[in-house]
């Protein structure tokens, strides 16, 4: 085996390793390490939770003595330089002996980028970067739009036909996609710290908006309904989201206009409520995201409908997209589409995809990738209302 696919190799463990802190590191990024003697892993860490050992210092913990000499160690992450809680993991990198370390994606702070192969190199370390480097930079999507924006990742979900329909006309999608893709959504659901969707899709679904994944516990992130008018607040039958055990974490998003009397009686159930000054009663993702930012929400997964989804492309506030692909269409111009209310006149007026990812899931096609915008939207007449 080569030394670049020797290295390869550690990494995707690593990497395996990393993942066993998904969704859970939040506002911190998952890394995992391994350290390797002679070409066997000696011992492995992970990063499990914010304010927990990182990686490097749970491996070096684990080893339990000095690392042999040409031990390697093989991290996800640039090692952090910083004192923070836990210490620089360049120091205790140092203070271990190891001579060698091979990491894959850089530090995307750019206050802090580069300093740890600087540091190290200094004290005599050989350092190889870059290996693996892009799965590890989409190991934390989040965090990275966090610490280089400063704001949370706004994503979306959207499942639909071939022909971009979200929903036949009378309104019915259960099911476009397959359970493969279903069980996908859910993977995604607890990487996220939080969940956003529509009035409409309370009203309509009455979903649990929790994360079900085979063999874990039910797991619930912040749940958003975005609610201008608190129409969702019915006496006769109110939505599962704000009565079932996990209320607590939900928070409904409305505005001035939303009627104290209903904002009382969501709080007296246990509910949050953020209200965002508003002219109307379309809430402001401006001041939905300033609130997100105060209480370190670092990404929101916002799972539609289409009115929702299409508000957020007129304002130009999703910047990350999963869209699953079923292998049917509808041919129906009625039927409910993805996305609407714009008017794009020429292809290079078009919103694409960039640093895409594909996935096949049993029939179905994943394509995800950061937004990217032209410099200017044209707002079709016919918009539609973020509720």
């Amino acid at each position: 085996m080569s030394a670049n696919a020797l290295d390869e190799h550690f990494m995707r463990r690593a990497l395996d390793l990393a993942m066993q802190g998904w969704g859970r590191t939040h506002p911190n990024p998952m890394v995992g390490a391994v350290i390797v003697e002679d070409g066997t892993i000696v011992a492995e860490g992970f990063h499990a939770k914010d304010g927990g050992p990182h990686a490097e210092r749970v491996a070096l913990s684990l080893l339990g003595r000095k690392p042999k000499s040409g031990a390697t160690m093989y991290v996800t992450l640039e090692p952090c330089s910083t004192h923070g809680r836990t210490g620089a993991c360049t120091d205790a990198i140092i203070e271990s002996g190891i001579k060698q370390v091979v990491f894959g994606a850089t530090d995307p702070n750019k206050e802090h980028s580069g300093n740890a192969e600087s540091v190290l190199r200094k004290a005599g370390i050989k350092v190889t970067s870059g290996i693996l480097a892009s799965e590890c930079e989409d190991l934390n999507l989040i965090f990275n739009h966090w610490i280089t924006k400063g704001e949370p990742l706004i994503a979306a979900k959207a499942a639909v036909t071939l022909d971009g329909r979200t929903a036949t006309r009378s309104g019915d999608s259960k099911w476009i996609t397959s359970s493969r893709a279903r069980l996908d959504v859910h993977r995604w659901r607890r990487l996220f710290p939080a969940i956003a969707v529509g009035a409409g899709t309370v009203a309509k679904d009455n979903p649990s908006l929790t994360a079900r994944l085979p063999g874990e516990e039910d797991w619930c992130p912040y749940r958003f309904v975005f609610d201008g008018r608190l129409r969702t607040v019915n006496d006769r039958a109110m939505p599962s989201l704000y009565t079932d055990d996990f209320r607590e974490k939900t928070i409904v998003v409305t505005t001035q206009h939303g009627g104290l009397g209903y904002v009382r009686k969501l709080k007296s159930l246990g509910v949050q409520v953020w209200t965002c000054e508003s002219e109307n009663q379309r809430v402001s993702l401006k001041e939905f995201k300033k609130k997100c930012i105060e209480n370190k929400i670092t990404g929101v997964f916002f799972e539609g409908g289409s009115s929702l989804l299409s508000e957020l492309v007129q304002c130009r506030h999703i910047d990350y997209l999963f869209h699953y692909v079923a292998p049917v269409f509808l041919a129906d111009e009625r039927a409910k589409p993805e996305f609407g209310g714009l008017r794009i006149d020429k292809i290079a007026q078009s919103i694409r995809l960039t640093h895409i990812k594909h996935e096949v899931l049993e029939n179905d096609f994943l394509i995800r990738g950061n937004v990217q915008y032209p410099e200017k939207l044209q707002i079709d007449e016919s918009s539609f209302s973020l509720e």
